[in-house]
């Protein structure tokens, strides 16, 4: 198999390192190796969130980092940074699959950078000839759910031979905490149903 990367962007507080974490956990469960490595910097602080994860053999894996315009799949928990991993980081014909959040990182917030449109996602999307899924619900119960709502959108495409939505469910729920479990299950039932 060739390696497959995922880069999964956002802001401090919006659950990447779950995110991340169930996406490992399912990969080990379906028989591949995983590297991956997070970079926190401002995450505290509503600072920008990145992790890298590398998919693969170990044969073949080398280093957890994704080089720029190589990431298979662009997952993003907020519109800004789903725009710059496009930009950034996505393949030819990659995918991107993000939650229509407008988080507002520090940047925007100091005038340094102005807010992307929908529009201007879809256009970097078709420059690089890739696939765009935007993620959205109406009666989120809790918007720290946002991560599973992803996570059940990534569950409805099986992007990684044999990561299946099952082993994806499962993992959520066995790392999920105990008291957001029954909601989580919920949300990532609602948003994999709901593939476009």
């Amino acid at each position: 198999m060739k390696n497959y990367n995922i880069f999964i962007c956002g802001v401090g507080g919006q659950g990447i390192g779950l995110l991340s974490e169930v996406l490992i956990q399912s990969c080990l469960a379906a028989g591949y190796a995983v590297l991956g490595v997070d970079t926190h910097g401002l995450a505290q602080r509503g600072g920008i969130v990145v992790s890298h994860l590398r998919i693969g053999t170990r044969d073949k894996l080398f280093t957890p980092r994704i080089t720029p315009g190589e990431a298979d799949l662009i997952v993003g928990l907020e519109r800004l940074e789903a725009y710059r991993g496009i930009v950034n980081y996505m393949r030819d014909g990659g995918s991107c699959i993000y939650y229509d959040a407008e988080q507002q990182p520090i940047h925007v917030r100091m005038g340094m950078t102005d807010y992307p449109a929908i529009s201007e996602l879809e256009q970097a999307v078709a420059e690089r000839h890739g696939k765009l899924e935007r993620v959205f619900i109406e009666d989120l119960p809790d918007v720290r759910m946002q991560n599973t709502a992803v996570l059940g959108r990534i569950a409805s495409f099986e992007l990684v031979e044999g990561v299946t939505g099952d082993i994806i469910r499962e993992q959520l729920l066995e790392i999920s905490p105990a008291g957001a479990r029954d909601a989580n299950q919920r949300v990532f039932e609602q948003a994999m149903a709901a593939r476009t």
